[in-house]
Order: C-alpha cells, then structure tokens, then sequence
C-alpha cells in the first residue's frame, strides 16, 4: 500500500474517540471528554495526576490494537475534536453533589464503576446516573464514600453523636442540619466553626464531619497565604475544611464570605492576550480554632458556631478511627434517610435571616424530628452579633449613643456631625486615646456604619441613610419599646 492510501494517524484518533466517547462543553466553554455509559467526565486538556482524557485515550488506543501514536498525531486529533465539540449543546459537570430530573439530587460515591446516590422525594437509591442527567468531575480531593447502608432505623446519627464532643442537643441539631445542607447542591450554608477549649477535639470532629461527605481521604488543611491558592483549593472539591485558624486578615474573610454564598473568579487565560478563564464557585466551608480575633459582621451572618467540650474518656487515634471507619456506612445511610424526611417536610421560610434558604432548611428539620434546629440557630446569630460588637469599639460608643435615645424617635446628623459626637463621646473626660482604626472622616464613618448595620439592627438600632436640599444626612432611630424583642433592647 502507498503512502497516499494509508489513513492518517490523526483520523485513526479522531474516528476511534468519536465511537468511544462524547465530547461536550460546559457553560463557561471548557471542553469535556466522557466514556459512553459513564457518568465521569474529563476536560480534554487536563494533565492532572488522577488521569487525564489524553492518556485516557492512549491506553485505549493501544489496548484496542490501533497502534501507538505520536503526540503531534494526538495533539491535531485533539485539537479538532475540541472545535468540534464547541458546537455541541453545553451541559455542566459537577463536583460530589449535583441537580438531576424531577427534583432529584446526586451524590457522587467517588467509585471507578460511577455508581452514585440518587436523593428523590421518596427515598434514596444508589445506581449509575444518565450521563445526559449529571456529569461528575473527579480531582484529588474526591474521595471514595463507602456504600450507605440501606435501614437503618436512625442508628448512625446516634453513632456519630457518641464519636463527636459537641456541647448539647443544640450543637448537635446545628451540625445535622448542616451535614443535610451539603446534600443540596443549591442550597448555601453557613460556615461551622468548631470552637471550644484546648484538647475538645475540634480538629477530630471536623474531620468526622467532613469525612461523611468527602469519604475517608477527606482531612482538613491549613488556610491559604492568599485569595487565589484558596480559590484553587476550593474549585477542586466540595466541603473545604480549615484547620486550627487563629487570626481571619480582611481579605480572607472577605473570601470566606464569597465561598459560602458563591463568586466568581475571573483570570486571564494562559498564553493569550484576550481571553479570559472563568471559575464559579459556592461550597460549603468548615473551620476550626479556639478563636479568630475580631469577627467582621458579614462574616459573623455566614458561620455557624458549633461548641465542643473536652472528653471525659481519652482514646487511641487508631481505635477511635477504626470505629468510625466501620460505622461511616450507617451514619450515611441514616443521614440519607433524615435528608428524604426534611425535604419532604413543610416549615415557613424564616425570612427575617440573611442565610433564609439554611434558616428554611432547620425550619424543616424540626417539623421532620421536633428538634430546635431554628431556635439553635437564631441563639447563635445572637451570640455571633455579641462576638462583633464586643470586637468593635465603634459599635459599642454607637449603642451608648442609642441608650440615650427615646425610644419611638429618631435623631438625623451629617456624617461629619456624627464622627464628632462619637469621638467626643468615646474620648469622654479623661480625654484617652481613640483606637487603631478609628474613623477619620466623615465617610469612612459611613462606610463602617453600613457595614455595622444588621449587627446594631439585631440589638434595636436602626442606621439609615438620606438626603434633604442642602446635605445628606445619617438617621439613628429606636423603635418604640412595646414593638422592640426582649434581647434586642438596648439597655
């Protein structure tokens, strides 16, 4: 046979990944490769270390008796597959948890064979999904979960409660409900951060908690130095778990706030001038410490305090995780089946609270069980509001300032006239010195104020702003007191 009669190695590549795979885009235009019949889905130029589509395709190639090909073959065979998959319809790939049809959800047990647990309105069944319904994306940080067992009449959550040293019923509630909400892949959490004395076992019981999700290869990890390896480390997983954190800088909490809530990172893509790389993200987040300093209010409206307590009985490392490694496949069963139960169960959305979708979810949970999961909560909201006023200065002279307020009344100042009388009031008569970071003007004033807002709003001060004719003004204003909840008085 002549050269000119022999088919390009190129074509052999093209045709043979064609029969063997479906290829797609997601919404922001990256390119996926997926075996037929498999749920898993990789992006077709990914080098990573758990397998990328391009050695994918060389084993298969090769197993398949097509011969072995050079990287220039590869590379064209590559290249005209991805222009050909941009005009394919876009379909999302997810990480661990994921939508389906009818209202179902997925969660990815992270098994080669792509068997996945589908959560429906009236229970839960493990099978392989449609890979038209879901596309799992597989990293490093996808652990394997073991097969849920299948009833078991609520025995895992008691052992799980045994393992853990949270403080109380309430503490308890608390963590179920956020373990449910991790199931949701719509649904935003607030941020657990497991706190307590020396030798509670906060980083133990993080990493229990993290481990029903993430399988036995979940741990946590210490937090970036900057906003972008947070990032990275986020998009490639599910629940991102940070331990032993003692200090939270601006920008890290600024950070934290956007992974809860969700964001999206935008950075120029490599080896171009105009392009640009997109990643989306919103995961649940869990930390762990003693203390974090000062508490920045729209931080303190995402966490979820979660308070543990030493244990009166020390044991081995190797023995307390053997037991929770054999009891992890009824804890998830048993987390399953009060996930079917909470969904399916009706409760007011609470819409008094910024996280209201979590809020609605413990509404759930207590119709489900009789819990006080919302009652739990609103308290730690309350104890958080406390944790930001006790840290900041200019929220405690605002609140004396209010004390002297008639309630029903209000009182209107420029910002300017506002600095002054707090500063005259903070300073007093023995004239001490203002603190580290204390307005300076006018404006940064009401910066600090619009930020202070809902957590002196929690307390029955009001902040507002307006405008006449001549200047804009800032309004403080008390409710009447007959109109005011007992713990919101200022007193």
């Amino acid at each position: 046979m002549s050269d000119d009669d022999k088919t390009p190695a190129r074509e052999i590549i093209a045709d043979y990944a064609q029969d063997h795979f479906r290829y797609f885009r997601t919404p922001d235009g990256t390119v996926y490769a997926q075996k037929k019949g498999h749920p898993v889905a990789r992006p077709i130029r990914s080098q990573g270390t758990t397998g990328s589509h391009r050695q994918e395709l060389m084993v298969g190639l090769f197993r398949d008796g097509c011969g072995v090909f050079n990287g220039t073959a590869l590379k064209e065979a590559l290249d005209l597959i991805e222009a050909l998959a941009l005009t394919e319809d876009t379909q999302a790939v997810h990480i661990r948890v994921a939508p389906g049809f009818d209202g179902a959800t997925w969660l990815d047990l992270g098994r080669d064979d792509g068997q996945s647990v589908r959560i429906h309105a009236t229970g839960w069944d493990i099978t392989v999904p449609d890979p038209r319904e879901v596309c799992w994306r597989r990293t490093q940080l996808t652990g394997e979960l073991p097969m849920p067992a299948k009833d078991t009449a609520g025995k895992g959550i008691d052992l799980l409660m045994r393992l853990c040293n949270f403080a109380g019923a309430e503490t308890e509630c608390l963590a179920l409900a956020w373990l449910i909400g991790c199931l949701g892949p719509s649904v935003p959490v607030p941020a657990p951060f497991l706190t307590g004395p020396q030798g509670a076992g906060k980083s133990t019981g993080g990493r229990m908690l993290v481990r029903i999700i993430e399988g036995m290869s979940g741990d946590l990890r210490r937090a970036p130095k900057d906003e972008a390896n947070l990032i990275a480390a986020v998009a490639a997983g599910w629940v991102t778990a940070l331990d032993n954190l003692s200090h939270l800088t601006p920008d890290l909490a600024d950070a934290m706030c956007c992974i809860v809530t969700g964001a999206e990172d935008v950075k120029r893509a490599l080896f171009t001038d105009g392009d640009v790389f997109r990643t989306g993200y919103r995961r649940p987040l869990l930390m762990t410490g003693i203390d974090v300093g000062v508490i920045r209010p729209d931080l303190a409206e995402r966490l979820l305090p979660l308070r543990l307590e030493r244990p009166k009985v020390r044991r081995t490392e190797a023995e307390l995780w053997a037991e929770y490694e054999e009891i992890l496949p009824v804890v998830l069963g048993s987390l399953l089946d009060l996930t079917v139960k909470v969904r399916a169960a009706d409760a007011e959305i609470p819409t008094d609270l910024r996280m209201a979708d979590f809020a609605h979810l413990c509404a759930q949970l207590d119709a489900a069980t009789g819990f006080g999961t919302l009652r739990a909560y609103r308290a730690s909201l309350d104890e958080l509001n406390d944790d930001v006023i006790e840290g900041d200065l200019l929220a405690q002279t605002v609140l004396q300032h209010a004390a002297g307020i008639a309630p029903g009344t209000e009182e209107r100042m420029t910002s300017a006239e506002w600095l002054y009388g707090l500063t005259r009031l903070y300073v007093g008569e023995d004239c001490r010195p203002l603190p580290k970071g204390w307005p300076t003007t006018g404006k940064v004033l009401s910066d600090r104020l619009k930020r202070l807002q809902p957590t002196l709003a929690a307390r029955g001060v009001f902040i507002d702003w307006g405008r006449t004719k001549t200047a804009r003004y800032i309004e403080l204003s008390r409710p009447p007191a007959s109109l005011m909840p007992e713990q919101e008085q200022v007193f």
